[in-house]
């Protein structure tokens, strides 16, 4: 075996961590800690654009374009350094395709297959920026209700009320005003209790009387009044 060859088949030891790579100069491009990461990622978002009909003043600008882009996008880890590179190569694609498919001289099957393309690539790119958001922790919010307070008589209805201003909104003061259910972490509802029966069985039920409505009548002003009128 020749002296190449044997050099060649020889194990090479790579090193994780190594203090001259692992410096971060090019963190904002690709997330890593790892200059040699950063760099292979860059390289490989500029290899997947389309430069085949690109001049070499344009290809530079293709270039310098798609590194800003990573930096603008500012992936904070390895994770999103992967999502930056494949959210540009999807949108680059995508646009390559609606390109082609704008053509004048283009078939009908021919525009037909490229905007196809073009959809799926482009629903790709959305599951892609869905992605990166939920791992940036912009997804959906979890709210938990630990305690639930319900006086007695009253009844409380525990899920998601809208916040004032949204579709199905309420005034977040009525909900704060009602005397039978406290609410908590914006999570309660109030259901109003029923009437309270009036003594005389013969008589209609009367309604309960809300907090700043109506004031019951002085017992001794009537009194009075009788005293007088007789």
């Amino acid at each position: 075996m020749s002296t190449k060859k044997r050099a060649a088949n020889a194990p090479k030891t790579v090193v994780a961590r190594d203090p001259d790579d692992r410096k971060g100069r090019l963190k904002n491009i690709g997330g890593s800690q790892s200059d040699h990461w950063n760099n292979i990622l860059a390289n490989q978002t500029v290899q997947a654009l389309w430069l085949k009909n690109s001049s070499p003043e344009e290809r530079d600008k293709q270039y310098s374009a798609t590194v800003a882009a990573l930096v603008g996008i500012a992936p904070k880890d390895e994770l999103e350094g992967m999502m930056a590179a494949q959210l540009i190569a999807a949108h680059n694609a995508a646009m390559e395709c609606y390109r082609r498919a704008m053509i004048g001289e283009q078939t009908f099957e021919g525009r037909r297959e490229n905007l196809a393309q073009a959809n799926k690539l482009s629903r790709t790119y959305a599951a892609l920026l869905e992605a990166l958001n939920r791992h940036r922790g912009k997804g959906q919010q979890k709210v938990t209700v630990e305690h639930v307070h319900v006086h007695a008589g009253g009844q409380a209805v525990v899920g998601m009320v809208a916040a004032p201003g949204q579709p199905g909104g309420g005034d977040a003061r009525k909900i704060e005003e009602q005397p039978h259910a406290k609410q908590t972490a914006g999570q309660i509802a109030y259901a109003p209790e029923p009437a309270m029966p009036c003594p005389d069985a013969g008589g209609e039920p009367v309604p309960v009387a809300r907090d700043g409505e109506r004031a019951l009548p002085d017992a001794r002003r009537q009194g009075q009044g009788r005293a007088e009128g007789q």
